[in-house]
């Protein structure tokens, strides 16, 4: 087998994997270089797709203050959020988006040059910082490659599938097998520090507002190399998707910022009804909002509502949106006019590989930033906006950590190591599966039984129904090309989400049990909370 060696590997090329390559390369002076690693085309993630802005706690904004955006992050989290992460990122949020800028992202801005804040659900002031009015992760991602690829000690390496992770019998991260699309065949990659950036999962479910690369690769290589993973049940539902017909599987998002700058959700009487389901309304946290929406298409025996935004100035809905504009004209859809026909779709997950802000794991080694994290500032339900910020900081501080670290090449491989190696040297048979057919079936399973609405029973079907798909998919480690990989890690962090879903005996944030009340939001706001009566579900 080809082997290579790279001081810093990085899998995935979302915003979190490219601003840490970037920073990487920036502040540390690397013998062996960057490797980033990606299954598709480079910056192709859920960054690229992200719509509504970044958090950015500014010195420049004086109606804000990290007190402020803790205190709605914490909110949001259902009471799950770790206080010391949150204030860490917040604090962190002014040099990161100041950095951002000097590397070329183009935040929005008004007539007199100054940066344009928005609004959005469970945040208390306007403090969303935004590009190309709805195409702030586009705007992000596409400056970070623009400097990626000017970037001569950084290596891209596209069309690459991580297959396994090389962690030794001392549970030290050495390296990671490497499927190469464009040959065929498998590589040995060589590194003394393996970072996982490889974004979310919400490919699991039928529909979803994520690219077809979500399908929680990064989990599943960490969870299996003995990584602690933890709050996987916590699947966040977006409210709003464009939902054109029930045959409308990758559901294109309407960003939260339409909700804030004014638009109403109506049902299919074309009455608002948000008011009977929180004193926020349309803004409330996303959690209760996808509620809501789930309880009125089921009244209704519908398979959407509506967002009507009409009563936004025209001029400003198709400046400050044009990217919903333009796709939502193409489907015949005048949104200064006409109601926008919507649903939930899964859209981002809040557990993942339990992570430090500065992207160290359970293992030496191996680093999680970005969406496959789990660092303890979402809790039980995203504030909307944090995700990229998280994406940034944890990336630049990854960076920071990183300078001090020894990065000197293993140059010792143990047993354990050599066993693995062996595995993906071996030839496998060509069974012949229909992998299209199997991740449908999968995406069925996930929505009907896992979805915004869960119970014991239920769970129990869907944990069954999967554990059968596993007995007839014999790929557990090598597999033939890129989409035998994705169905093996997908039917994995399933398991995970199940097995998290039925522990967790409450509803809480988005995880919502009809089988256990909802808790009371106000009595265990996290301040009341203490830390020892905080109850996360790890998994190893």
């Amino acid at each position: 087998m080809k082997y290579s060696e790279y001081s810093v590997v990085i899998v995935g090329s979302g915003a979190a994997g490219l601003y840490a390559a970037l920073k990487i390369s920036q502040q540390i002076n690397l013998p062996e270089g960057v490797l980033l690693l990606t299954k598709s085309y480079l910056g192709n993630s859920n960054s690229l797709y992200a719509q509504g802005g970044i958090v950015g706690v500014l010195h420049q904004n004086p109606e804000d203050c990290v007190e402020k955006h803790v205190e709605d992050t914490l909110t949001a989290g259902a009471g799950l959020s770790d206080r010391s992460t949150v204030e860490y990122i917040s604090e962190a949020s002014d040099e990161v988006i100041n950095d951002l800028i000097e590397n070329g992202v183009d935040f929005d801005r008004n007539a007199d040059g100054e940066l344009t804040f928005t609004l959005e659900a469970a945040h208390s002031i306007r403090r969303i910082l935004h590009a190309g009015g709805d195409a702030t992760g586009r705007g992000i991602t596409e400056a970070l490659c623009r400097e990626v690829r000017a970037d001569e000690n950084i290596v891209v390496m596209e069309n690459a599938v991580a297959a396994e992770l090389l962690v030794d019998s001392d549970q030290e991260c050495k390296g990671v097998i490497v499927y190469n699309e464009l040959t065929g065949e498998h590589e040995i990659v060589y590194t003394s520090a393996l970072v996982l950036a490889t974004g979310g999962l919400g490919q699991l479910y039928k529909y979803t507002t994520n690219p077809d690369g979500a399908t929680g690769d990064g989990i599943d290589l960490a969870y299996n190399a003995g990584a602690i993973i933890q709050d996987m049940e916590f699947v966040q539902f977006h409210p709003t998707a464009l939902a054109l017909s029930p045959e409308s599987k990758d559901r294109f998002l309407i960003s939260e910022a339409v909700r804030g700058e004014g638009a109403r959700l109506i049902n299919n009487h074309g009455m608002e009804f948000m008011s009977k389901y929180h004193d926020k309304r349309e803004l409330a946290p996303r959690d209760i909002v996808t509620r809501a929406i789930y309880s009125e298409m089921n009244k209704e025996h519908k398979f959407n509502v509506f967002l009507n935004a009409s009563m936004i100035d025209h001029m400003k809905l198709f400046k400050r949106f044009p990217t919903i504009s333009r796709r939502c004209g193409e489907c015949g859809i005048d949104i200064s006019a006409k109601p926008i026909p919507v649903a939930p779709a899964a859209h981002y997950s809040m557990g993942g590989i339990k992570a430090s802000v500065e992207g160290r794991t359970s293992i030496r080694g191996l680093y999680a930033i970005g969406e496959c994290a789990s660092t303890g500032l979402h809790g039980a339900n995203r504030l909307a906006s944090n995700s990229l910020l998280e994406c940034v900081v944890c990336a630049y501080e990854l960076a920071d950590y990183l300078s001090f670290a020894n990065l000197a090449i293993p140059k010792k491989i143990d047993e354990n190591i050599r066993r693995i190696i062996d595995i993906y040297s071996q030839p496998l048979s060509e069974a012949d599966y229909n992998i299209e057919l199997l991740k449908a079936n999968l995406k069925d399973i996930m929505w009907n039984n896992v979805g915004i609405i869960r119970s014991e029973e239920n769970l129990l079907k869907a944990r069954k129904e999967v554990e059968n798909l596993k007995k007839a998919f014999k790929r557990t480690r090598k597999c033939l090309n890129k989409e035998e990989y994705e169905y093996r890690n997908m039917l994995s962090v399933a398991s995970l989400i199940i097995d998290s879903a039925l522990s967790r005996k409450e509803s809480r944030g988005a995880h919502c049990r009809s089988d256990y009340s909802q808790l009371d939001r106000v009595a265990r706001h996290t301040n009341l909370l203490k830390n020892e009566e905080k109850e996360l579900i790890n998994v190893k």
